[in-house]
């Protein structure tokens, strides 16, 4: 099964990537994860403050757009920061619906 990351935008418009290199470890994953909801200014989703993995995959689609996944080097890090920080196989950001599966 090759892996995959589909990000589906409200407007219709969604993303596939299929990364040339494997998953990022889950640290690496992280990492990267927190520097780019720092960089793009994303806000936590939830009232509480706390903010979920699957929630910085929402607010940093939402925050960058489909544009940002017509750059391949940054379009290929997040399906490999999705991947390893899920550990899944096969990951669908569905930021109009707010969700991950």
């Amino acid at each position: 099964m090759r892996s995959e990351v589909v990000v589906k935008f409200g407007s219709g418009e969604e993303a596939r990537v299929v990364p040339e290199a494997g998953a990022m470890s889950h640290d690496e994953a992280r990492q990267w994860l927190d520097a780019e909801f720092v960089a793009h200014e994303c806000e936590p989703l939830r009232a509480s403050g706390k903010v979920l993995i699957v929630d910085k995959l929402l607010s940093i689609a939402q925050a960058v757009g489909p544009a940002q996944f017509q750059q391949a080097g940054w379009a290929q890090a997040y399906a490999r920061a999705a991947l390893g920080a899920t550990g899944r196989e096969r990951v669908t950001v569905d930021v109009a619906a707010l969700q991950v599966s």
